[in-house]
């Protein structure tokens, strides 16, 4: 999910950043060209963290981030393991 705190102009356009930059992270793993696919990766990288979807969180809600983190060992464990029993 993007930042909600962006204008859509600022959103539509990172979206298009990072639809190019995806475009030539194809362009260049179809051309075998390492440096190029780095290059990519890295706008699409940047592209991701303008959006708010990679990097800092951008909600100030108190919450704990439990992004990357396993289920069993969030305050879901409970919920985590009635999904792997059923």
């Amino acid at each position: 999910m993007s930042n909600p705190m962006l204008s859509e102009e600022e959103r539509t356009a990172l979206v298009k950043s990072l639809m190019s930059a995806r475009r030539a992270v194809g362009i260049a793993k179809r051309a075998h060209d390492p440096e190029g696919e780095d290059m990519a990766r890295a706008s699409v990288d940047e592209a991701k963290r303008a959006l708010g979807e990679r990097g800092a969180v951008w909600w100030s809600d108190g919450a704990l981030d439990f992004n990357r983190v396993m289920a069993r060992n969030t305050p879901y464990s409970g919920w985590y393991a009635d999904l792997e029993e059923s």
